[in-house]
């Protein structure tokens, strides 16, 4: 902890020095104002460029922030012009700026024109585009896609450029597993199976943005070897009162159904926002597991042929509201909660056909397992932010507290015939699995703008989580329970992580440079109470690490149209604390799951070398080297397949993508997004060296057809080749999405028919290789073909007022939701 109080000294101390009177800078000449579409809503990523009102001489260019502000600063005493273009709109050039005594000066917002409407038309709102690309992110905007309609947030990410979701939840990003999923730039803390659960709850109408960040800044946890993934929620801070309500119904192999609303309500200096959702589910998957054990010849000795049926069945509600009070147009306090209730249960009969070496029915295991499911979650976070002056010194701090509890009671029930059809044997199991996670955060972040188009970023963070896991395993005959102690345990494990970073960055005419340096201390305790008949067990790790972040941009014209990029960064990935945690949980009488107290966290260094073309055309080339690889591991034990999360050796993953944002017609726009990669693991492993590496094949598109002024339509799908993921490798898959969308009642509501999985294509599936004396292939049904139907009304009444605040204050606010 001593190095986390000193770094809050550090900044205390380097704020008041800052902030000093006798340090401020000298007075300078800035231009600032923000770009809006012609129904008055910000055009996040507009170009924005600078030219001298003499010669047109291009003097710099900026990309528009999230609300839609931008401002040039460090501007000598001239007359300018100010040119702004954006995809689907008519390009707007200013009347000349006077900048005299280096004063600064704040425009009138610049209101664009889509192409093809006239101005006086506010009520045609055009399309924001779907993939946006900045120097250390991309931004995908959820709302462009009509087929996001009654999808869940999983759903979304599974569309997402660059992203894939497997049949089980678990999120790859460009190849890679390990990446870090945010909520409004915070942490989930969630174990995988947690966080798909989570994720499935959240409805698209609640999201705004997904940030995709495969090498992020220093400012970012360093968690997450394959980068970070932000998820960012809607929250408007438009004077008055604003609502949006949405319900939708859709029908796949089950019917399921959400509503939620979301509203907004500001007067004088406070902002009062909430969005509660609620939906039920019930979903379908099988499963197909075919093993075959084979003899020290490598003769097949037995086989064995698993089908599992999954047909969850829950419901969510989540439920997000803050307050923000704004002291002063420099100072904001900002309160936040956030809830999730969901209860599920499951009955997911597994049916087991056991052969011999000749292919003949040995027996058959029938397999009832039942369970109740629980997840609660609770967090409340406390914000600041304060501007110090008008050329943008920022501080902000957040606390938060979550409270996660989760719990599962399962009932196994096996029993075993013979071919004829008789009993030879029954075993019962039932299991009580409790989990409690407290997590505890506190950060502060400066940042500083400099002389010569330059800012300084700093910040430390603490973070402590102490999780609590418990398993309880009876054996139970004639309806009589007694304790297992072979499985039953309880696992507690406490972490602590201090960070601090700085960030600094700066352009020189053309060339703008970033670069940043987090250092981050880790302290993991964990504790595994014995029974009554095994020991106990414990385990300590103390370590700290360095991790450097650059980027490198060079305009290769002046309007800044043709742009290189380069980056470098270092990543880590520490163990989930469901990965950590060695219990055992059963999914039948042949397959288990269990944790690894022993894993040890893996090191990514990522290097990226990108161009660009306006926001129309970016083609990248990255490489990745892992040490360490955490990977899903299967090994046998007897006739037992056990999954566990182990480290591997190394990875080394190229790719190549090209990302295209095209408008082929005024009427039709089009994003494509490809990459191929090759991952190649190398290392020790159960069976030996493991050697294994292939070429995969990805691609994402969407069309969006605007047919009249209230009719639009959609047509998007995926591709994915097959690859290889450790011990996994899978076979091809994708889907092909549709949907149309009438909007109604003067625009201000819309019912939307969306249909996922068109033509019934998606299913998981591939061969587990490397496990000793065995063979193994698996086979994903899953429930991905559904029909949604959806209404969305939007009402309320802003309340239109001069522009006061300078550049800056609205996007910290939006960004900051927790």
């Amino acid at each position: 902890m001593k190095l986390l109080y000193l770094s809050f000294l550090f900044l205390f101390l380097f704020t008041l020095f800052l902030s000093n009177p006798a340090n401020a800078q000298t007075k300078e000449g800035k231009i600032s104002g923000a770009v809006l579409d012609d129904a008055k809503k910000p055009l996040d990523g507009a170009t924005v460029i600078l030219l001298t009102a003499k010669d047109s001489v291009v003097l710099g260019t900026k990309l528009a922030n999230p609300d839609g502000s931008f401002a040039f600063q460090n501007l000598k005493d001239n007359t300018y012009l100010l040119k702004v273009t954006y995809i689907g709109y008519k390009n707007y050039r200013s009347s000349p700026v006077l900048i005299s005594g280096q004063k600064a000066v704040i425009l009138s917002p610049f209101i664009l024109s889509s192409i093809g409407k006239k101005l006086a038309e506010v009520n045609v709102t055009a399309q924001k585009s779907y993939v946006q690309q900045k120097i250390d992110r991309t931004v995908v905007n959820v709302g462009a896609l009509i087929s996001n309609t009654g999808a869940n947030a999983l759903e979304v990410l599974s569309k997402t450029p660059g992203v894939q979701v497997d049949a089980d939840g678990n999120i790859t990003f460009k190849g890679k597993s390990g990446v870090m999923v945010m909520i409004d730039d915070k942490p989930t803390y969630l174990p995988a199976a947690n966080l798909a659960t989570y994720l499935r709850s959240l409805p698209s109408s609640a999201l705004d943005q997904i940030e995709l960040m495969d090498n992020p800044p220093a400012k970012y946890d360093a968690a997450g070897n394959a980068g970070v993934i932000n998820i960012k929620t809607k929250k408007n801070t438009t004077r008055g009162f604003n609502a949006v309500v949405s319900a939708n119904f859709a029908q796949g192999f089950y019917g399921r159904m959400d509503e939620s609303i979301n509203f907004n309500y500001r007067i004088d200096k406070v902002n009062f926002f909430a969005n509660v959702a609620y939906n039920k589910q019930k979903t379908f998957r099988r499963l197909e597991i075919d093993r075959n054990y084979l003899d020290a010849n490598g003769d097949i000795a037995s086989s064995l042929k698993d089908i599992s049926y999954f047909r969850p069945s829950g419901n969510n509600t989540n439920i997000k509201a803050g307050l923000d009070y704004f002291i002063s147009p420099k100072t904001t306090w900002g309160v936040v909660f956030t809830g999730n209730i969901s209860r599920d249960h499951d009955s997911s009969p597994v049916y087991s056909l056991l052969y011999d070496k000749s292919g003949g029915l040995d027996s058959t295991i029938n397999t009832l397992n039942t369970s109740k499911n629980k997840f609660d979650s609770k967090g409340i976070n406390l914000n600041y932010t304060h501007k110090f002056d008008s050329i943008g010194r920022t501080l902000t701090f957040d606390l938060d507290y979550i409270h996660d509890i989760s719990g599962s009671n399962q009932l196994f029930v096996n029993n075993t015939f013979l071919p004829d059809g008789t009993l030879t044997n029954t075993q019962t199991i039932s299991d009580n699995l409790p989990s409690t996670i407290n997590i505890y955060s506190a950060k502060v972040d400066y940042a500083h703008p400099l002389k010569g188009k330059a800012k300084l970023e700093a910040g430390v963070k603490s973070s402590y989580v102490n999780t609590d896991n418990a398993a309880n395993y009876f054996n139970v005959i004639d309806g009589v329970g007694t304790i297992d102690y072979n499985n039953t345990n309880r696992f507690l494990y406490k972490e602590n992580i201090n960070a601090t970073y700085i960030n600094f960055n700066k352009t020189f005419g053309r060339f703008s440079v970033q670069t940043g340096l987090r250092l981050e201390n880790t302290n993991g305790d964990g504790h595994q109470l014995g029974n009554a008949q095994k020991a106990d067990s414990s385990f300590v790790k103390h370590y700290t690490n360095l991790f450097p972040t650059a980027y490198f941009s060079y305009n290769l014209d002046t309007a800044g149209h043709n742009v290189l990029v380069a980056s470098y960064g270092r990543r880590i990935g520490r163990p989930s604390y469901g990965s950590l945690n060695p219990f055992t949980f059963f999914v039948d009488k042949f397959t288990y799951f269990s944790g690894n107290p022993f894993l040890k966290p893996q090191f990514t260094d990522n290097y990226k070398l990108a161009y660009s073309f306006k926001s129309l055309f970016t083609v990248a080339v990255t490489y990745n080297y892992t040490t360490d690889v955490q990977n899903e591991t299967i090994h046998k034990d007897g006739n037992v397949f056990v999954s566990t999360t182990g480290n591997i050796g190394q990875q080394k993953t190229w790719n190549f993508s090209v990302n295209s944002n095209l408008q082929p017609a005024k009427w039709w726009s089009v994003n494509l997004y490809a990459e191929v990669y090759k991952n190649t693991y190398q290392g020790q492993f159960y069976t030996g060296y493991l050697n294994q590496s292939q070429y995969t094949f990805s691609a994402n598109g969407n069309n969006q057809f605007t047919i009249s002024k209230t009719w639009s339509a959609e047509l998007s799908g995926w591709y994915n080749s097959g690859g290889t993921y450790g011990q996994f490798v899978s076979i091809p898959t994708g889907m092909l999405n549709a949907a149309v969308q009438k909007k109604i009642l003067n625009n201000k509501a819309s019912i939307k028919l969306n249909v996922r999985d068109v033509l019934k294509t998606f299913s998981p599936s591939g061969t587990i290789t490397n496990i000793a004396d065995a063979t193994a292939t698996y086979h994903n049904f899953v429930d991905t073909q559904v029909a949604t139907l959806s209404f969305t009304y939007s009402f309320g009444k802003s309340i239109t007022i001069p522009h006061k605040r300078d550049t800056g204050g609205a996007s910290s606010e939006q960004d900051r939701a927790h």
